[in-house]
């Protein structure tokens, strides 16, 4: 039997180095052996085709990870080229191989975060170890990805699901494949795209225009009935006696709105009453559906009206029954529906949520200021002799600092004294970088979305899908199944079938020498029947260093 490849190599080593021993051969040895110990505790990784070298104390600093366990016996193990070989990113194996020689963890800004996060995970290394340096770097796409499953969640996307989609939206997924819709489970989904998903067809579309135009309508006739030119004085004879003479005179008591624009109430009125209702009938979750803040809003204005009117008929005789009528201003509320059909307003909308924290610091930095200053200002007026003071209290006092610190300044209150104006103008300032600070955050979230929204609707919708394809294994000769003594076929033609293109020549070195090289998987895997016979025959053929093959015996 033919020695071992590491043994040939340290033979051939040796003699290279023994040959011209003189009267120092003692000292040549031992630095030879030293050398020769130097290269058995290396170690060749090859990860993605470049070849990374180090020393195998250097994979053991960092224990239960995959590089720390690393043997021969792994199916990624060549024992031709003396290495092991990896079919990952050469890129991240990079700065994972420098964890290990320095003991610190750096991101490439080259790579995708959840490449870099995959890559640590298949090495077996904690991806919270990234150095603070690049923390924030490598952490963006995290915030990247809660983004885009915020737009997910919006329902942004301006295209036509398919007939697939909307069954599974609808739960009618089995009944789809198998051909046995019924009618109402081809109408529903039909009915809930032509109302509640504008952009789906083109009557989805017309109908999407005609709730617009009512809403708009609506919410113009609201408010135009409050116009003086617009509402009909309530005339009535009142008897008047005035020095033993009785006459009759016309007196307006109040005023109402034009019965035009009651009509004109009904008729919208009755289209929302249509739309919701549809809406309701055909959702795919009726519960889900009354939970939506734009849905819930559109029930309280729509029954707002009915409840108006029923107050009209039955409680006008009540005294104070026009207060009632402030109720009626939920319907102003419509306006919101029109995030259905305008991507701008749901992103508008989703910037205030995600700027929450920062509305909420501006809140009540507002607030401190205010109080503060209120204070400050109500003292001050009072130094000084000042007969015309305004801030007769605090509470006066809240309502000017709220209005210098939020720069709007009415000039219905104004300080008099010079120690009073000192303390307006510090207010004033205040107030400017109160306000300015949080601005630039909310901005920013605004930016993110809508670029983020812009970029989604750029993208394809379909992607190409990537076949999980595993590694052709080579077959040993003499294996069954395939060629070789006694199998009663030819070796080579099997061989060809089996291997790379040129290694199955006849003239060539035995296709039992090829590489070998399978991530993760243990020669002895009961998946690779063919992994133990194939190590057999390989111990018994040629064997070949650095590529080239050996002519026979090393002599």
């Amino acid at each position: 039997m033919l020695p071992s490849t590491s043994r040939v190599e340290k033979s051939a080593f040796t003699a290279a180095i023994i040959v011209p021993v003189g009267a120092n051969g003692s000292r040549a040895v031992v630095k030879m052996n030293l050398i020769n110990m130097d290269a058995e505790n290396r170690v060749v990784l090859n990860v993605g085709g470049i070849r990374h070298e180090t020393y195998k104390a250097t994979l053991k600093k960092i224990p239960a990870t995959r590089l720390s366990r690393l043997t021969e016996a792994l199916a990624n193990y060549d024992p031709i080229l003396n290495e092991y070989f990896f079919d990952r990113h050469p890129g991240v194996f990079a700065q994972v191989l420098n964890y290990y020689r320095t003991g610190k963890l750096h991101y490439p800004t080259d790579v995708c975060g959840p490449l870099f996060e995959e890559e640590l995970e298949f090495w077996g290394l904690d991806s919270n170890q990234v150095e603070p340096c690049c923390w924030m770097t490598y952490t963006q796409h995290r915030d990247t990805q809660e983004t885009l499953a915020v737009l997910d969640r919006l329902d942004l996307d301006t295209e036509k699901p398919s007939d697939e989609e909307l069954a599974r939206k609808f739960g009618f997924e089995e009944a789809y494949y198998d051909g046995s819709l019924s009618w109402w489970q081809k109408l529903k989904p039909q009915m809930w795209s032509l109302f509640d998903e504008p952009y789906s067809s083109n009557a989805a579309k017309i109908i999407g225009l005609v709730s617009v135009f009512f809403i708009c309508v609506s919410i113009l006739s609201f408010c135009l009935k409050t116009h003086p030119d617009m509402r009909v004085p309530v005339i009535i004879n009142k008897t008047v006696k005035s020095a033993n003479v009785t006459y009759w005179a016309l007196d307006k008591t109040h005023t109402n709105a034009h019965d035009a624009f009651f009509y004109i109430e009904c008729v919208c009125n009755a289209w929302f009453t249509l739309e919701f209702l549809i809406r309701i009938i055909a959702s795919p979750n009726r519960c889900e559906f009354i939970k939506s803040s734009v849905n819930l809003i559109d029930m309280i204005a729509t029954l707002s009206f009915y409840i108006d009117l029923a107050l009209q008929k039955f409680a006008s005789h009540l005294e104070n029954a026009d207060i009632l009528e402030f109720f009626s201003i939920i319907r102003i509320m419509r306006l919101f529906k029109l995030t259905r059909h305008s991507s701008g307003l749901k992103i508008l909308i989703q910037t205030f949520r995600a700027s929450a924290k920062e509305l909420t610091l501006l809140v009540f930095f507002l607030v401190l200021g205010i109080v503060i200053f209120a204070s400050l200002v109500y003292y001050a007026e009072r130094i000084q002799y000042n007969p015309k003071n305004d801030f007769k209290s605090i509470p006066l006092g809240l309502w000017w600092a709220l209005v210098t610190m939020t720069t709007v300044g009415y000039g219905d209150m104004v300080p008099k004294t010079y120690v009073g104006m000192f303390v307006g103008a510090l207010c004033a300032l205040a107030g400017v970088l109160t306000i300015a600070l949080p601005v630039p955050v909310i901005v920013s979230n605004f930016a993110m979305y809508y670029s983020h929204t812009q970029a989604r609707a750029k993208l394809p919708k379909k992607r190409r899908r990537v076949l999980p394809v595993e590694q052709p294994r080579v077959r040993a000769l003499g294996a069954p199944g395939v060629g070789g003594p006694g199998s009663g076929q030819p070796a080579c033609g099997q061989q060809v079938a089996l291997l790379p293109p040129g290694a199955g020549d006849c003239g060539g070195e035995p296709p039992a020498a090829q590489n070998r090289r399978m991530n993760a998987i243990k020669t002895n895997h009961p998946k690779d029947p063919f992994a133990a016979k194939a190590e057999d025959d390989w111990r018994n053929s040629n064997l070949r260093t650095n590529g080239t093959k050996t002519a026979g015996g090393l002599g």
